[in-house]
């Protein structure tokens, strides 16, 4: 067994390139494992690097997405690299080039900041002799089949399932009137258009009585989505009912400025992801019971999903073009969550979750792992409300 740094620990390098700003990564030695994982005959993990590119590390659902990447490294024995693209394309491309140079190929997972940056990141792979699973976000024609092998799968949930569950859950809780604001991700999206599109799509379809007040992108960032709230607050004041954020992290950050200005108890709030602190929220009924509404899945599923689909394609345990479209552009399962259903979900964060889910992955495959299994594929369609 290899020399690696100590798991939990880390070492910490910068990669520079002209005139961008300079990401941080983590590496991870991952050789240092309970049970030797048994790779197929010719496949050398020294010869690899498993990298995992997240939009930004303020996000609990990025950070979870780098959990699942340590739990993935951690038992098939290949070190890993972190890509933190601080919410910037740029920056996560160069700094996607700088590992790339180093010489190992690459198993990648990569949650991009921007769908446009989804086919210069996958031809930088190919070219590297890699293999990459993208998440969530791409040109919808940027198809993994007309690639080749070395873009494996895009997977995501669907965005507008998730917009309608916020929109049922927040239009219910207000009696079917009332006021909303809407916190989107980043405008060039494809998550964040779908969920938005499903949440319209909802309210027009089923709720003629919610009023949309505007709409402020906010970058998945908690930080930006307090602020957004906070400058809504004051054009609107306690003439908005309602808040939906297309994730938990900018429903965070608005709750925190609904809040300060006094106005939590007054007002329902729903959105993605179940996220721990939301959990807490939802536990105790914080803002007079003020989160009506979430979806589950989770950012380490997502990661490690998406890992060792790319792992099984790098070790020639599967060959992608001889998959069938709904394994190569793939929808996995996501639930509504309500105050009242919301404990059934709670043993997906207990100490070790990620470790448990890897193990699972590893006996089921990629695409029948629970709690979060393959349900369908290709392009997302969008309600033509």
């Amino acid at each position: 067994m290899k020399k690696t740094n100590k798991l939990g620990t880390a070492t910490r390098r910068m990669f520079t390139a002209a005139a961008v700003v300079t990401s941080l990564m983590t590496s991870l030695g991952a050789s240092q494992v309970l049970a030797e994982t048994q790779h197929p005959e010719g496949f050398n993990p020294d010869e690899w690097v498993i990298v995992a590119s997240v939009i930004n590390t303020t996000n609990p659902y990025m950070i979870s997405n780098i959990e699942g990447a340590e739990a993935i490294s951690k038992e098939l024995g290949i070190d890993l690299e972190i890509v933190n693209s601080n919410n910037s394309s740029q920056t996560s491309i160069s700094s996607i080039m700088a590992i790339l140079a180093s010489g190992k190929k690459p198993i990648m997972f990569v949650n991009t900041v921007a769908s446009s940056d989804a086919p210069t990141i996958v031809d930088a792979v190919k070219q590297a002799g890699g293999y990459v699973s993208i998440w969530w976000n791409k040109p919808d024609e940027f198809k993994p089949q007309h690639v080749g092998d070395n873009f494996v799968a895009f997977q995501k949930h669907t965005g507008v399932d998730s917009g309608r569950c916020g929109a049922k859950a927040l239009a219910d809780a207000l009696g079917g009137k009332g006021n909303v604001i809407l916190l989107p991700g980043v405008q060039d999206s494809t998550t964040s258009k779908t969920r938005v599109a499903g949440f319209k799509a909802e309210i027009s379809e089923n709720y003629p009585g919610i009023t949309i007040l505007e709409e402020r992108p906010s970058n998945w960032d908690p930080q930006l989505g307090a602020r957004n709230a906070k400058d809504l607050i004051v054009k609107y004041g306690s003439d908005i009912d309602g808040v939906w954020s297309a994730d938990d992290g900018m429903q965070i950050g608005a709750m925190q400025s609904f809040e300060n200005a006094g106005l939590l108890e007054q007002v329902k709030f729903s959105s993605d992801g179940l996220y721990p602190k939301t959990l807490e929220d939802i536990k105790s009924g914080r803002g007079d019971n003020a989160i009506v509404g979430e979806t589950f899945h989770r950012g380490y599923m997502a990661s490690a999903i998406g890992l060792y689909t790319a792992y099984l394609a790098a070790s020639g345990q599967i060959t992608p073009s001889e998959l069938p479209d709904e394994k190569r552009e793939s929808f996995f399962k996501l639930s509504c969550v309500t105050p009242q259903n919301y404990t059934q979900y709670l043993q997906y964060d207990e100490p070790g979750a990620a470790d448990a889910f890897v193990q699972r992955l590893k006996l089921t495959g990629p695409w029948d792992t629970q709690p979060v299994p393959l349900v369908g594929g290709g392009v997302e369609v969008l309600p033509e409300s």
